[in-house]
């Protein structure tokens, strides 16, 4: 218990951030991110878009690190490397739904 205490009080340090919030917010996103896992697969299951809940997923992931980019320094340049590769997603997948949207329409004009 005290290995785990010290391990929580060593990261407030080495990131300069409250321990515990962060620690709060790891282990509070868990419950979040299992839900939005399951949420995905539903919907992957379903043929629906799974861009939401890929992105809730990739935000519950990294909810704990978006706490030590706000108030925080030295954060992993992994950190950095996902956010941006879950924003890129985003932005592709949005692209990518309404040149289909529009492509549908125009396709139901033609007819």
């Amino acid at each position: 218990m005290e290995a785990a205490h010290q391990w929580i009080l060593g990261l407030g340090a080495d990131y300069g951030v409250n321990p515990y919030i962060f620690g709060a917010i790891y282990v509070g996103a868990i419950p979040f991110f299992l839900l939005s896992v399951g949420w995905l697969v539903r919907r992957a299951r379903a043929g629906r878009s799974t861009v939401v809940p890929t992105m809730c997923a990739g935000i519950c992931f990294v909810s704990a690190y978006l706490y030590l980019a706000i108030a925080g320094r030295n954060i992993p340049v992994w950190v950095w490397i996902f956010l941006g590769l879950l924003l890129a997603y985003g932005a592709w997948s949005t692209i990518r739904d309404i040149r289909r949207k529009i492509a549908a329409e125009r396709d139901a004009d033609a007819d």
